[in-house]
């Protein structure tokens, strides 16, 4: 089919209703054809000033509107200059930059009906900010720096209003300045930025020497690229690549578990640091060969090496990982500015006894089968197949592997002036882990692990990255070695776990919980043991009243190794009638009532509970089972079961309690604590 056939139905196409589309678009499938083969044209007349977003722009807006004030999705760059600069031409480059990309004057509205809509701006406004710092002593001038470089990073863009791109200008000294450009995620990514650099490069020598610069014509804008993606997806392309993600990722999304140096947040929110290192030269030549070796490219064996890395750090054998994709390989999308990048998950299942080798290849499949389905956007993947949300996690992946070639060779040649990049703060964390690999011009691989502060040591990440470049060592050198065979430790981690592993302290009389307990009551009968607002228990009132309900459970057929839930709010009767079930011989089960119902209807299942334990006015919000029997302690007399400590026999592999927690897979799992596990972790507590 020749271009002008193919330019021909495209234009039909796009002038066709919803459903017409959907018609065509069987039509062609059917032919053999796909929305590849048909060029993005310019949209109508109609929609020139507005028209609706691209699907990631939605997002970007839905997430902006839950919180204007984050700077999270800003993309800054900052470069120091030195020598004579040449304001009026900078300020004219940007200038003209805004006027050439649609993108960089657009803002968002709300149409009035729920939806919102780009707006294309015609006049190429953006924020200018010229601070001159030169007459401040020394140290009051480094501040001034650190906080207009922070005021002009984080200052948050209003979507509605805009302009979204901000240009900074502080001059530091006669000839010394530093370069600030911020921009909102929704109108750029980062192959926009190297788009602005190169161009911005151009046009400012160009102005500087008097010579003339003529960028290649745009043959579309942003939004007629947001316009094609809707009408093509909406006509079937999204059912069609959707069957290809809907199977490769299957109706189970774990969530991984990376181990953490301190406990993880409900909201997510996390400050970004970062550990930097360069591949030595050696591992990248060997990483090449096995890499063509394979068939691969050096992006698939750099990801192999850190699934890898993720199988052995969680032992968790369903490794995902969010890569973001340039999504250009449309021809007309190349010299664009605007927000196309999209993130993919890649899978890879793994095992010890998997190979290096074996995983390269399921790493190449997964990566190639992508790449054919990478117009379908994240959003709407997300949305499909509706994975358990929560503030605390990313949906589909919780890490993220980030590959780039990077070229700013263009900004050594800006006349009379010497660059170099100036270092910026990481700002906020988006997720846990990020490993972003840059390959330089020159060949060399830099790698920074972008991590969440809060939940993890320098020193933690530092020697994830050391375990990193061991694994992919064992990839280069000995492909076929098995997963679980491959020594991340050095000789001193060796040592050090040796040291630790020694342990001198022994508890071999230990006794359970409750029998503890009950030898405090007898010592001290008349101390306080329980206080919850103005109510208070003895040990001997505490321990004669869990004895009086253990009794009773006895009665009931509690015995050990018999699971029985509890669902109470914080009271001295919900901490009687955790004794009172250990006393028994029985294992706690806790049900939290503020729980989602499904989830504690699960629980319940999982667990196996044989009996339930609750207060009256909760009973109705609980989910209970047919034929599982309740019983309201506070409506419950027990005073005529007999006060003496039950003589149960319970030994030290019997269980104590069930916890559960949100599991891998995002859904509850139940740890099972024994009867000596509890009680060498209290002893060691009191003792420490």
């Amino acid at each position: 089919m020749s271009n002008i056939d193919t330019h021909r139905i495209a234009e039909r196409f796009a002038g066709l209703l919803a459903e017409q589309r959907r018609v065509v678009y069987d039509k062609i499938r059917t032919q053999g054809l796909g929305i590849g083969q048909f060029p993005i044209l310019s949209r109508p007349v109609s929609q020139q000033t507005t028209c609706s977003p691209s699907y990631a722009q939605l997002r970007q807006w839905f997430l902006w509107r839950l919180d204007p004030q984050s700077s999270a999705y800003h993309i800054t760059g900052a470069l120091s200059l030195k020598g004579g600069l040449d304001s009026d031409a900078l300020w004219g480059s940007f200038a003209a930059l805004i006027s050439r990309h649609e993108a960089l004057r657009t803002v968002f509205r709300d149409d009035g009906a729920g939806e919102v809509m780009q707006v294309v701006q015609a006049e190429s406004s953006f924020a200018c900010h010229e601070v001159d710092l030169v007459n401040m002593p020394k140290a009051e001038r480094e501040v001034a720096i650190e906080n207009q470089v922070a005021l002009l990073c984080n200052d948050p863009f209003d979507l509605e209003q805009g302009p979204l791109l901000r240009v900074g200008i502080l001059r530091l000294a006669e000839e010394e300045h530093l370069l600030l450009v911020v921009m909102h995620h929704i109108i750029s990514d980062g192959w926009s930025m190297q788009l602005i650099i190169d161009e911005f490069a151009a046009d400012y020598s160009a102005r500087v020497t008097g010579e003339t610069w003529q960028p290649p014509v745009l043959p579309i804008q942003y939004a007629d690229y947001a316009l094609w993606q809707r009408q093509w997806m909406e006509a079937g392309e999204k059912e069609r690549q959707l069957d290809y993600w809907q199977r490769e990722l299957g109706d189970e999304h774990p969530v991984l578990q990376l181990p953490t140096d301190r406990p993880r947040r409900n909201d997510g929110h996390y400050h970004a640091a970062r550990h930097h290192m360069v591949l030595p030269e050696s591992l990248i030549n060997g990483l090449r060969k096995r890499t063509q070796t394979q068939g691969a490219t050096l992006f698939m064996t750099l990801l192999t090496g850190f699934q890898a890395l993720l199988y052995r750090y969680t032992g968790q054998e369903d490794i995902r990982v969010g890569v973001p994709i340039a999504n250009r390989h449309r021809t007309e999308a190349r010299g664009v500015v605007g927000l196309f990048v999209n993130t993919q998950v890649l899978r890879n299942t793994l095992s010890g006894r998997l190979s290096l080798i074996e995983a390269q290849e399921q790493g190449k499949r997964a990566a190639l089968g992508a790449q054919e389905h990478q117009d379908l956007p994240f959003e709407q993947l997300v949305e499909a197949l509706q994975p358990e949300r929560s503030l605390s996690h990313t949906p589909l992946f919780q890490v993220m592997f980030n590959y780039q070639q990077q070229d700013h060779g263009s900004l050594q040649s800006l006349p009379g002036l010497e660059l170099s990049t100036w270092p910026m703060e990481q700002g906020r964390a988006q997720l846990e882990l990020t490993l972003n690999v840059v390959e330089r011009m020159d060949g060399c691989l830099e790698a920074s692990f972008i991590y969440a502060e809060e939940l993890f040591d320098a020193t933690t990440i530092e020697r994830l990255a050391q375990h990193y470049t061991v694994i992919l060592q064992a990839l280069a050198e000995m492909p076929e070695r098995a997963l679980s065979d491959i020594e991340l430790l050095d000789k001193a981690e060796r040592l050090k776990l040796q040291e630790w592993g020694v342990n001198t302290q022994r508890h071999p009389a230990a006794q359970p919980i409750h029998h503890l307990i009950e030898r405090q009551a007898e010592a001290t009968p008349e101390a306080s043991a329980l206080v919850f607002d103005d109510q208070s228990l003895s040990y001997a009132e505490l321990n004669t009243r869990a004895n009086q309900l253990a009794h009773y459970l006895i009665g009931l057929g509690v015995k050990p190794e018999t699971r029985v839930g509890i669902a109470m709010e914080r009271s001295i009767e919900m901490v009687v009638g955790l004794l009172a079930i250990l006393k028994a011989g029985g294992a706690y089960v806790p049900l939290d009532p503020e729980y989602p119902t499904e989830r504690l209807a699960f629980i319940a299942e999982d667990s196996g509970i044989e009996l339930l334990l609750t207060q009256h006015y909760l009973r109705e919000s609980l989910p209970v089972a047919n034929g599982l029997s309740v019983v309201e302690l506070d409506r419950l007399d027990v005073a005529h079961h007999g006060s003496t400590d039950p003589a149960v026999a319970i030994h030290g592999e019997h269980l104590a309690y069930v916890i559960y927690t949100s599991g891998s897979t995002g859904r509850p799992k139940g740890a099972a604590i024994r009867h000596d596990a509890l009680t060498n972790c209290m002893v060691w507590m009191q003792e420490t």
